[in-house]
């Protein structure tokens, strides 16, 4: 039996790199694509939707055929599903204003959301507790009002105190269609489906793509924010923003590099999974250097990579 629902989080509480596979758009979502994708050699499947078709049928398909496809060779019920929501993480309006998003995306049984263009520390919290039930308290702000009080009429939100949470937003509703994806029961569902390393029992990875010059700039408030377990800088868009109409392949730019570099340090501060993209010519000296979630739809770098790092865990 495997100790998590998630398998990346389970090999991240090893320090051990994790690699996915899949799509920034134009990802097929039916249910048999989820049954073929259910033998991948990645560690997680990326469904881009920042970019790709905003499909919460299909999605709930692709899941249903994981499920369908029986246990991975590493005895989890599906490998982990994460997904690239189209909200732009600017401030914390946008991200409340489009909250329903997540709420539809992780009613369909998925293990991850990534938020795009986080560009400030609101935003992500914002982020983290729109995708929170609201009985799940570690990290929230002990100074908000209890819920008796603000059936009287107390602030639900005041302001909440560095490097605190307020209270979750996800209600009640979907966890009838994604309980039975991570083959829990409801109650239990509710309870797992939290942001982890933040709650350590938690099998939900979030993540943040810092990929504009705010970004950047204000990553080391964005990556104190409890409740994300991953971020990268998102080169592309970084680039465009930087004037590149053609995106710089490593090694990059200087001041490209000299981002990289900043949101490396601050995950490593906060504790949090670097992602970069890899090649088997440069997997090793990057997981040498801390980066831990790897793009690149490369699988002889993943087995370099694991094997370097002396994995014990199956494909």
């Amino acid at each position: 039996m495997t100790k998590r629902i998630n398998r990346c989080i389970e090999l991240l509480e090893q320090d051990q790199a994790i690699y996915y596979d899949g799509p920034h758009s134009g990802h097929v979502l039916t249910r048999a694509q989820g049954t073929n994708d259910a033998g991948t050699w990645a560690d997680y499947m990326n469904v881009g939707m920042e970019h790709g078709a905003f499909d919460m049928a299909g999605l709930a398909d692709y899941m249903r055929g994981m499920v369908d496809a029986g246990r991975t060779r590493s005895g989890h019920r599906t490998p982990a599903v994460i997904v690239e929501a189209p909200v732009n993480g600017i401030d914390a309006a946008h991200v409340r204003h489009n909250a329903w998003q997540f709420r539809q995306i992780l009613g369909r049984g998925v293990h991850g959301i990534l938020l795009c263009q986080a560009e400030s520390a609101e935003a992500a919290r914002a982020f983290v507790e729109s995708c929170r039930y609201p009985h799940n308290t570690i990290g929230v702000d002990p100074d908000i009002p209890s819920p008796l009080a603000r059936l009287e009429g107390a602030k639900r939100r005041p302001e909440v105190g560095r490097g605190m949470l307020g209270i979750g937003t996800r209600g009640r509703g979907s966890e009838s269609s994604a309980a039975p994806v991570w083959g829990l029961s409801v109650e239990d569902y509710m309870d797992r489906c939290d942001p982890w390393p933040l709650n350590p029992r938690g099998e939900l990875l979030l993540g943040v793509k810092l990929e504009s010059p705010e970004g950047v700039a204000n990553c080391e408030e964005i990556l104190a924010v409890p409740g994300l377990g991953f971020a990268e800088i998102g080169p592309g868009d970084l680039s465009l923003s930087l004037g590149y109409r053609i995106m710089p392949r490593e090694p990059f730019p200087p001041e490209m590099q000299k981002a990289r570099d900043r949101v490396l340090a601050a995950c490593r501060k906060n504790g949090i999974a670097f992602l970069q993209s890899c090649t088997p010519d440069d997997v090793i000296a990057k997981i040498e250097q801390g980066v831990r979630v790897f793009a690149g739809h490369s699988e002889p770098a993943a087995i370099r990579g694991r094997a370097h790092q002396k994995r014990q865990m199956p494909v």
